[in-house]
């Protein structure tokens, strides 16, 4: 009877050390994801632009320092998403003036594949920013960023409202294409 006691308890100890084992191991690995360094910001243009940075692929690359290095500009404003914030980055005029932008519209595309476009004229009319930051916080892929288009809503509450102004407001943006 001891023999099989020892046995069980042997099994049950067993048991017990691999749950922790794996408890420590799912714990150790949700920690690994939160110390990751968040994602640098970049943008892609391309399509109807007279520079490049890279003209093999007919592309402006912009890079964290380079976006930062933009004229800063904030819109204070709710979306459907997020309550009354200040959103800033660079406007979204001056993105398209760096690269020399010369099309009517702008196909925009996120990093979970989704594709929006918008007249390039909203760039001077609404003054749209692409923001990296809300309430001094940069965006998070989990929190609307890296980049997030943001339309002054609550200056044009009667244009920027509804299912048509929603969608305007796109965020995770990876690239832009000029058409």
């Amino acid at each position: 009877m001891t023999k099989l006691f020892a046995e069980v308890q042997g099994r049950k100890s067993a048991r017990i050390g691999a749950r922790w084992a794996a408890g420590l191991m799912v714990a150790l690995a949700a920690w690994n994801v939160q110390a990751q360094p968040m994602p640098s910001l970049s943008l892609d243009v391309t399509g109807r632009i007279a520079r490049t940075t890279d003209a093999a692929h007919k592309l402006y690359h912009f890079t964290e320092a380079q976006l930062l290095a933009l004229p800063v500009h904030s819109i204070t404003t709710a979306t459907t998403w997020t309550p009354r914030s200040t959103f800033t980055g660079p406007s979204l005029a001056d993105i398209l003036k760096t690269v020399g932008a010369s099309g009517s519209e702008i196909e925009i595309h996120t990093l979970d594949d989704y594709t929006y476009t918008i007249p390039v004229s909203d760039s001077e009319r609404y003054g749209v920013v692409v923001a990296y930051s809300m309430n001094g916080q940069r965006l998070k892929i989990s929190d609307f960023g890296p980049l997030f288009l943001i339309y002054p809503r609550d200056a044009f509450p009667d244009e920027l409202t509804g299912a048509s102004g929603d969608s305007k407001f796109v965020w995770q943006i990876k690239a832009l294409i000029i058409k």
